[in-house]
């Protein structure tokens, strides 16, 4: 049986911590920014990890 291929997208999306968690960034951060207020556009600069109920579905997508 060949070997499964990861995700292209989810490889350049996803990074894994030390830990073995995985970290992403957020949405709503590319257009339209003059209707969003500058404390909501600073939050959503910073990265965050892939919740626990997704981590499973994100680990099969980007196993290599």
């Amino acid at each position: 049986m060949p070997k499964m291929k990861s995700t292209s997208g989810a490889k350049k999306r996803f990074k894994r911590t030390g830990s073995g968690k995985l970290k992403r960034h957020k949405a709503f951060r590319s257009h339209i920014l003059s209707t969003k207020s500058s404390k909501r556009k600073r939050h959503l600069r910073k990265a965050t990890l892939v919740s626990a109920q997704e981590q499973k579905k994100f680990d099969m997508m980007i196993q290599s």
